[in-house]
């Protein structure tokens, strides 16, 4: 047994890169993956459409611990290889990401009027063009609070990454506290480094929301 000491803050930074490294994965994966998800879920055609969202409700209904239980100890059973925790979390977190960021964008696509994409059709562009110059800058203006909302919770979710032996913030917490037997310490060190990160995209958040609702 030891004390709280330097060493547990250095391996607090080391960690919390891995937390920040494990957010910029989700949304560079699941952004791309969301906006299909979006356009699929408000395209005129039916089955697509239904097909989207019998997806969504699926992984929706699912919880975000599953899904990682899932990446890292389910695949190896069905690929027959062991998944590193980092490629594990990352395709997890990626697909919650798609699901809850494409259903915030489908709500900003869908509250656009249809008369701005009929407007935007008489100007002799494909329905994509529509979409890219038209309608996709007024949507995200509305989606852009939900967005940094959704921000917030997935930097909080990601510590659901300990369980699979990722090693992110949450789980520096637990070795630094299994060695020093301090766990209130420790965890109001996590805490507050959580807040620190939190605190300020949630203003954000509704500062834009004021913002644009008030713009609207």
């Amino acid at each position: 047994m030891r004390s709280f000491s330097t060493i547990d803050i250095m391996a607090f930074a080391t960690a919390l890169q891995y937390t920040l490294l494990l957010v910029v994965l989700a949304l560079a994966f699941g952004s791309p993956l969301a906006l299909l998800l979006a356009l699929l879920r408000t395209t005129k055609a039916a089955l697509p459409r239904w097909l989207t969202a019998l997806f969504l409700q699926l992984v929706q209904g699912i919880p975000l611990l599953a899904l990682l239980m899932f990446f890292y100890f389910g695949l190896p059973v069905f690929l027959g290889v062991q998944i590193a925790p980092l490629v594990a979390v990352t395709v997890a977190f990626t697909i919650y990401t798609a699901v809850f960021l494409g259903e915030i964008w489908r709500g900003g696509i869908e509250a656009i009027k249809q008369t701005q994409w009929e407007a935007a059709a008489c100007l002799g562009i494909s329905r994509w063009q529509q979409f890219r110059y038209v309608i996709a800058p007024q949507a995200m203006k509305i989606a852009l609070p939900a967005t940094v909302g959704f921000l917030v919770q997935l930097i909080k979710g990601t510590s659901l990454a300990a369980v699979v032996g990722f090693i992110e913030l949450t789980r520096a917490g637990q070795l630094a506290s299994a060695a020093t037997f301090q766990p209130l310490l420790i965890y109001s060190v996590v805490a507050a480094i959580y807040f620190a990160i939190c605190f300020p995209l949630t203003l954000w958040s509704r500062t834009l929301e004021a913002r644009l609702n008030g713009a609207r």
